[in-house]
């Protein structure tokens, strides 16, 4: 079984050939553990993704005319390839962002699941038969490929963001050309190699690594490109936006995230204590989906901010590689600078530090698990992603305000709450504007449902049926004299 040198490919992906940059100009790509240099990647740019997006093009009759059946056996393939190289796949993950092991096996899993989901829900893209108002008619309603898609994924989640999208695109007959993260791209170029390996053609799967802006800036002015879809900042995803309007291109952007984790006087406090080290904790902090801000009802505080200091404390930070390990590293200095901002500002508007508050013994991009009391709206990360981790805990007193602070932001993701009262939970359902809502779970992404926000967190949703709906147009054929 291959080890994960083996599928660290120092090569763009373009037209089922490997490429290195037509400048000859590489990329390091660093191990935010231990500061290794793990090796390079081309510096791609306008020109490559131009060929990139000529080889998917002319892939696209081809795949969207292949037998359905022939198409989902593809994906099958690839489901298997991953599960027989999940080990390899997930310590590459893990030397390239710095997880702890055991997230990236999950990783590398739920990114299977998504590939073996999505090759099933093709098999449901169903049109419909409509009746007609007139004698002699009949109307159809038919689903299609989009075309060729562009996709741009993150360094938080470098190889299931990735699956998400890449799995439906292929499932319903659309070629890729896919951008993953400058800071982790091994795990995107080894989508790459596992769609090479199971046999899908030539132009299929285009994988480029490189300029953002270049890159991104080519797929958006090229009208073949009839999709893109995009994981990261609101900033960015606005200003993507504005540039699919020259072609018109269909768009989904899941974006940042700002979400509320409220705890009621009834809840269980152990179990919401586990949720929120779940959601808090997992891949350091760095999650569009982690709790962002704690919110806990008065009568439960106190108690709730024990448990949850006693359960930060005792996780272990290290290399992902290292046994036990809970906590990585954040992804750069610039990341463990945003934190310590976030950490200063509340610091200087009252807040205390319950535990943690500094940078780890470990040194490098390592960071301390901290917890803050004394949270209030006047503080940055009320407004602002942490994408660290940092717990800061507010305290309120009713349900009405409670959900009136969670719903306090531009951005509408995902949200927690944990309660024993069935009617709350029917109205946090209507009263909280996310499109994610976790009750008495602090981990909810799931391959069966939609994820994706709403306001300024996205358009569009990845998982569950409505996942495929991104990838096809709609036609209407009207047929007359019957």
């Amino acid at each position: 079984m291959a080890d994960w040198q083996s599928w660290k490919k120092e090569a763009a992906y373009v037209g089922g050939a490997w490429i290195g940059a037509d400048s000859g100009k590489t990329i390091d790509v660093t191990n935010p553990a231990t500061g290794d240099v793990l090796g390079t990647v081309p510096a791609c740019g306008a020109a490559e993704t131009k060929r990139a997006i000529d080889a998917a093009a002319e892939a696209f009759d081809g795949l969207a005319g292949m037998g359905l059946m022939d198409r989902v056996g593809l994906l099958w393939k690839l489901h298997d390839a991953l599960m027989d190289n999940q080990a390899a796949l997930a310590e590459l993950l893990t030397v390239e962002m710095g997880k702890p092991l055991a997230e990236a096996m999950g990783e590398i899993a739920i990114g299977a699941q998504y590939v073996r989901w999505f090759a099933e829900e093709a098999r449901r893209a169903k049109g419909e038969i409509v009746p007609a108002g007139v004698n002699g008619r009949r109307i159809l309603v038919t689903k299609h490929p989009v075309g060729v898609v562009g996709m741009i994924t993150p360094w938080n989640f470098p190889s299931s963001m990735l699956a998400r999208k890449l799995a439906p695109a292929l499932a319903v007959g659309c070629p890729v050309v896919a951008k993953p993260a400058t800071a982790t791209p091994y795990s995107g170029l080894a989508w790459a190699a596992l769609a090479e390996e199971v046999g899908f053609a030539s132009g299929a799967v285009n994988v480029l690594t490189g300029s953002a802006r270049d890159i991104a800036g080519a797929m958006m002015d090229d009208f073949r490109v009839r999709k893109v879809t995009f994981t990261g900042s609101t900033e960015v995803g606005k200003e993507l936006i504005r540039q699919s309007a020259d072609t018109v291109k269909k768009v989904s952007m899941e974006l940042g995230g700002n979400a509320p984790f409220l705890v009621f006087d009834d809840a269980d406090l152990d179990k919401a204590v586990e949720g929120a080290m779940v959601s808090k904790y997992r891949n350091s902090g760095q999650t569009c989906v982690c709790a962002n801000r704690i919110y806990v009802q008065a009568g439960v505080h106190d108690a709730f901010v024990e448990k949850l200091v006693e359960k930060t404390r005792a996780l272990k930070v290290g290399d992902g590689r290292e046994d036990g390990v809970e906590q990585g590293p954040l992804i750069d200095m610039d990341a463990v600078e945003k934190v310590e901002e976030l950490l200063n500002d509340a610091k200087a508007k009252g807040a205390e530090v319950a535990c943690g508050g500094a940078r780890h013994s470990n040194g490098g991009s390592f960071f301390e698990p901290t917890v803050l009391t004394g949270a209030t709206p006047e503080m940055a990360f009320a407004k602002e992603e942490i994408f660290g981790p940092l717990a800061p805990v507010f305290r309120f007193e009713t349900e009405d305000e409670g959900i009136a602070m969670a719903n306090d932001t531009v951005f509408g993701l995902a949200s927690y709450a944990y309660t024993s009262d069935l009617g709350r939970a029917f109205r946090l359902n209507q009263g909280l504007a996310y499109g994610m809502i976790g009750i008495n779970s602090g981990l909810i992404t799931t391959v069966e449902a939609p994820f994706g926000g709403v306001k300024e967190s996205g358009l569009g949703k990845e998982g569950g049926s409505q996942g495929l709906e991104d990838y096809l147009e709609t036609k209407y054929v009207c047929i007359d004299g019957i």
